[in-house]
C-alpha cells in the first residue's frame, strides 16, 4: 500500500516529537538510576557495608557529583601540606632562642645612664621633668622593660615579670636610708614568690663604704643575686658583685651626645677647660696655681667655684658644654673619688679627658690598675698624670699639635667611648642571662 508522501511526512514529525518528549521526561522527571560508573552512593548511619539498606537496592545520592575523586585527592593533598608546615613551624618554634623579660626600676639618676646612654633605649614621655617615665628594648635574649620618676613608688608599678633590677643611690647616708626602703619592699615580693631574680645597681659611697647593703646580697644570706657596683670596690669579683661606670651627670641633665661632623673636624679654639669646685687644700688648687703661673690659663676656659652645687642652671650647662666642644683637653683633677661624671661628659664631646691618677682617702681597693681600673681595663685613651706639674710640657705639646692629628685623635676617643658603653651593655645583659635564666 502506497502511503502519500504528505502522511510519511507528519509521521516523522511526530514520531520525532514524541521521542523528544519521551526523552524530556527521562531527563528531567524519571527517577532511574544512574550509570554504576558515575553513581555516588552515601554513606548513611545505620546502612549495611556496601551501601545495601535493608536488603533491598544500593542507596544512591541525590547529587552527583562527577569530581568527587579529583576533590578527595586534593583535600588529601591540602592536608598533608598542612601537616607538613605544621611540623615545620613547630620546629622552628622549638629551635627558636627563648626570651626572657626583665623588669628595671630606676630609683636614682645612675639609671637614666643605664637605659639611654648604655642601652640606649627610648623613654616616654621625652619631658625629662615628667613624673612618670617608661621605655621597652630588647638586649641579647632579653626584653627590658624601664620605669623611672618620682611618681613610681612602692606597690604602683606594674609588676608583669619576675625578674627585677633596682637602681640605687647610696652615696650619702639619706639616700642609704631611702634605698634601704626599697630593698625591703622588693624583699617582700621575694618572699611573696612575685619576684625570683633581683640584681640591683647601686651608685656606691666614694669612699667606698657600702656596708649598709651587705646583709641584702645572697651570699650573706639576703636575696639580691647580682651587684653592679660604681667605684672601685675590693668586693668586686666578677662573679656576683660587678664594677659599674659613674656616667654623665644625668640628674643635671647632661645629653646623650650623638658624635657629628662638627664635633670631630671643628677648629677648637682652646687648648683645655677646668670648670668645677676648687676645695681649699686641694690638687684643684695645684691645678689652678699651674694655670695661671705658666700662662696658659689664657689660652684654657677656667671658672672655679668655693662650693660645689647639686644642680645646674641651663645658663650653667650651656656654658659647660660649651667648653667642653671647644677645648681640646678636659682637666679632671681628683674630687672625693678619681671617678668624676667630668671623665664621661668630655668623652662624649671629644674633649680628652687629663686624668689626675691618684687614689683618694678610703676603702677602695689599692693596686697597680687602680683607680679607674674599669676604664683603664677598657683601653681609656686619655692622658694620665699623677701631678699637676706635669701639665705645662703637655700642653706645650699640644699647641704643636697638628689639627690633622687633632681631628684623628677626637675621633678614636668618640669611637672608644661607644665601643665601651656598647661592651658595658652587653656585659650586663649577659651577666643577668647567665645568673637569671641558665637553667632556662
Amino acid at each position: 500500500m502506497k502511503i502519500p508522501k504528505r502522511k510519511l511526512f507528519l509521521l516523522i514529525i511526530f514520531a520525532y516529537v514524541a521521542f523528544s518528549l519521551y526523552a524530556a521526561y527521562n531527563v528531567f522527571f524519571s527517577n532511574k538510576v544512574i550509570s554504576r560508573v558515575h553513581r555516588v552512593v552515601k554513606k548513611e548511619t545505620g546502612a549495611p557495608s556496601g551501601g545495601v539498606r535493608d536488603g533491598g537496592a544500593p542507596f544512591l545520592a541525590d547529587d552527583w557529583n562527577p569530581w568527587e575523586d579529583e576533590e578527595v585527592e586534593y583535600n588529601s593533598a591540602l592536608n598533608k601540606k598542612r601537616d607538613a608546615f605544621k611540623k615545620y613551624m613547630d620546629r622552628m618554634n622549638k629551635n627558636k632562642p627563648k626570651r626572657y623579660k626583665v623588669q628595671i626600676w630606676g630609683k636614682a639618676a645612675i639609671g637614666l645612664y643605664l637605659w639611654e646612654h648604655i642601652l640606649e633605649g627610648p623613654l616616654n614621655p621625652t619631658d625629662k621633668v615628667a613624673q612618670w617615665r617608661e621605655g621597652e628594648l630588647q638586649s641579647g635574649k632579653i626584653d627590658f622593660s624601664f620605669y623611672t620618676g618620682p611618681a613610681v613608688v612602692q606597690g604602683h608599678v606594674p609588676l608583669e615579670m619576675n625578674s627585677l633590677v633596682l637602681v640605687l643611690n647610696g652615696r650619702e647616708q639619706q639616700k642609704v636610708s631611702y634605698s634601704t626602703r626599697w630593698l625591703e619592699h622588693v624583699q617582700a615580693l621575694v618572699q611573696s614568690h612575685t619576684v625570683s631574680h633581683v640584681a640591683v645597681i647601686l651608685l656606691g659611697n666614694e669612699q667606698c663604704n657600702n656596708d649598709w647593703i651587705a646583709p641584702h646580697l645572697k651570699r650573706n644570706g639576703g636575696f639580691v643575686d647580682l651587684l653592679f657596683l660604681v667605684y672601685d670596690s675590693s668586693w668586686v669579683n666578677d662573679k656576683d658583685v660587678f664594677q659599674w661606670p659613674l656616667g654623665v651627670a644625668t640628674y643635671r641633665q647632661f645629653p646623650m651626645m650623638r658624635p657629628n661632623t662638627e664635633l670631630i673636624t671643628s677648629n677648637r679654639p682652646y687648648l683645655c677647660n677646668f670648670l668645677g669646685t676648687v676645695y681649699k687644700n686641694s690638687s684643684r688648687e695645684t691645678l689652678m696655681h699651674v694655670l695661671k703661673k705658666s700662662g696658659f690659663d689664657k689660652e684654657c676656659i677656667t671658672a672655679g667655684r668655693d662650693k660645689w652645687l647639686p644642680q645646674e642652671t641651663a645658663d650653667s650647662l650651656k656654658r659647660y658644654q660649651s667648653a667642653l666642644a671647644q677645648s681640646e683637653l678636659t682637666l679632671s683633677p681628683v674630687g672625693v673619688n678619681t671617678e668624676c661624671y667630668r671623665i664621661y661628659e668630655a668623652c662624649s664631646y671629644g674633649s680628652v679627658p687629663v686624668v689626675e691618677d691618684v687614689l683618694t682617702p678610703g676603702s677602695c681597693a689599692a693596686g697597680p690598675s687602680s683607680p679607674l681600673r674599669l676604664l683603664k681595663a677598657a683601653g681609656a685613651p686619655f692622658i694620665f698624670i699623677s701631678d699637676w706639674k706635669e701639665l705645662p710640657a703637655i700642653l706645650e705639646r699640644e699647641r704643636g699639635m697638628s689639627q690633622e692629628l687633632r681631628v684623628d685623635r677626637r675621633r678614636r676617643l668618640l669611637e672608644w667611648y661607644s665601643s665601651f658603653r656598647q661592651q658595658m651593655k652587653e656585659r650586663f645583659t649577659e651577666v643577668i642571662e647567665e645568673n637569671f635564666f641558665k637553667s632556662g
